[in-house]
């Protein structure tokens, strides 16, 4: 009996040996693969975790001062795990393209507690089906009924911008974002936030805070383990942060089911009737959700949530960002300005009428504009994906299993693709212009299979909310480019916020 288990031992012994062999010969392959690219000096276990520790005002420094260092391919060590950025559009599309690296990053899985497995983060079979059956819901037509929504937040907007004519200087952001709020709950819960009216709003208040420990996680390696995170003063705060995001997205939802539930019981109202009434039914992505599950898709109440939840964060945050750096750019050049106030004059005549959709496919300048501003300051500056197999980039072969950073803040910054690449230029964006470009020299939606479902969304919004503040008012920024601090979290944003000052135009238009 000795014998046999002196032998069994001794085979678990050689297997796990053999094992942990293996595994070791493995992990010098890997990192002898990614240390051959440029990047800082690594420490034993820690790697490059201790140039994070900076106050969180630094951190993008830190990413921008690396890149210009080690650019435009470098690697560096987040302790035992390693990252590889791209900032070449030929690089980039090497990940973005191709169907085998649709995984997100290691820093994703820290917002997946809020977002779960809804299209930003999830992945699989579960990832497609949710795409394909999702992606309808931004249909022109349906889109179309949104902009009802946007032009009635904007003009709310404009009444509250009223009060700073004339004045002081003064941050536009928590304005644009109170109204992007507004937005996205109608169109994404189809249900009146009034963040506008009422600016106090725990449900922003959790959004920016649980973004900001996300990222504060993500860079320091100890915070990844779960059990170690949860007993930290951070952790506990995104405890608390999550059961705001989630317990205001599960009453919504339950209200929305009891309502649905209460209208299929009462008299069917046809659509020619809804025409004789003047209405228009208006669907929220809430209810096109829940009619699919309705009609048999594969979807549950956790599944609904974790998409709403998806598109009310990337939807307000996102656009915010993008409204705020456009305002900014345009008030900090007057003649660009000017030239999207005489296209705005030419659409309106003078006209105070709502905004259209047509009116919206007439602003081609402004269109132009917000591009250029998305080029400078793309509303997520980082994307992050990890390597299904060994993979040819430029002159380096990186490794299965490697994580890529896609910094699209600097992909945006190539001279061989923008020939200024730091001005403000809206004629980067005229056809002739797009044509000699690299196709993945602009990719603030990403690009590829995972690219945004809802960028048009989002660049009709910003076009909406922009055109109504510059047909009744002058903008002009306070601050200079050079003296913004850039806070690289899960959205770019200025540490000061975006100040303003606004004088009224002479003939408003609105």
């Amino acid at each position: 009996m000795e014998i046999i288990t002196l032998l069994l031992c001794s085979a678990v012994f050689i297997v796990s040996f053999a094992f942990l062999l293996r595994q070791g010969a493995k992990r010098v392959r890997f990192a002898q693969m990614v240390n051959k690219l440029p990047g800082p000096p690594a420490y034993p276990i820690l790697g490059n975790a201790l140039e994070m520790i900076v106050p969180r005002n630094r951190l993008f420094q830190v990413f921008d001062r690396r890149t210009k260092l080690y650019g435009p391919i470098f690697r560096v060590w987040l302790g035992p795990v390693a990252q590889v950025s791209l900032t070449r559009p030929e690089h980039v599309e090497v990940i973005l393209r191709d169907t085998k690296h649709l995984d997100k990053s290691l820093s994703y899985s820290f917002i997946r507690p809020w977002l779960g497995e809804g299209l930003l983060t999830g992945t699989g079979a579960r990832w497609h089906s949710h795409r394909k059956l999702i992606t309808p819901t931004f249909h022109f037509k349906i889109l179309d009924m949104f902009v009802d929504v946007f032009v009635e937040k904007s003009e709310i907007l404009v009444k509250k911008l009223q009060s700073k004519v004339g004045g002081k200087d003064f941050d536009v952001y928590p304005f644009i974002t109170h109204c992007a709020l507004d937005i996205i709950c109608e169109t994404a819960m189809g249900i009146q936030m009034n963040a506008q009216e009422e600016t106090h709003s725990e449900y922003v208040k959790a959004v920016y805070e649980i973004s900001e420990l996300t990222m504060q996680r993500s860079v320091r390696p100890w915070m990844h383990p779960k059990v170690v995170f949860d007993m930290t003063a951070k952790g506990k705060r995104y405890a608390e942060c999550l059961n705001v995001l989630h317990g205001f997205t599960n009453k919504v939802i339950k209200e929305r089911k009891a309502l649905r539930l209460q209208k299929a019981n009462e008299p069917t109202i046809t659509n020619e009737e809804d025409e004789l009434l003047g209405k228009k039914k208006r669907l929220a992505f809430l209810d096109l959700l829940l009619e699919a599950a309705g009609n048999g898709a594969n979807m549950s109440d956790v599944d609904i949530r974790e998409e709403v939840d998806t598109f009310m964060f990337e939807g307000h945050d996102t656009t915010s960002a993008g409204i705020c750096w456009s305002l900014f750019l345009l008030g900090s050049h007057p003649e660009i300005q000017e030239k999207v106030y005489e296209e705005l004059d030419n659409i309106f005549q003078g006209s105070d009428r709502s905004t259209t959709m047509r009116d919206l496919n007439e602003m081609k300048y402004l269109e132009r504009c917000i591009k250029d501003a998305l080029r400078l300051y793309p509303s997520v500056p980082f994307i992050g994906r990890v390597l299904k197999e060994d993979t040819k980039i430029g002159d380096y072969t990186l490794p299965a299993g490697c994580m890529i950073n896609l910094q699209i803040y600097h992909v945006h910054r190539n001279p061989d693709q923008y020939p200024n690449p730091e001005a403000f230029d809206p004629d980067n964006f005229l056809p002739e212009r797009v044509a000699k470009r690299h196709p993945y020299a602009y990719v603030p939606f990403s690009a590829g299979p995972r690219n945004c479902i809802g960028q048009k969304f989002a660049l009709l919004e910003e076009k909406t909310v922009i055109s109504s503040v510059l047909r009744n008012f002058k903008v002009e920024s306070v601050e200079q480019r050079k003296n913004l601090n850039l806070m690289n979290e899960l959205i770019l944003r200025p540490e000061s916020g975006i100040r303003l000052r606004l004088l009224q135009r002479t003939t408003p238009a609105c």
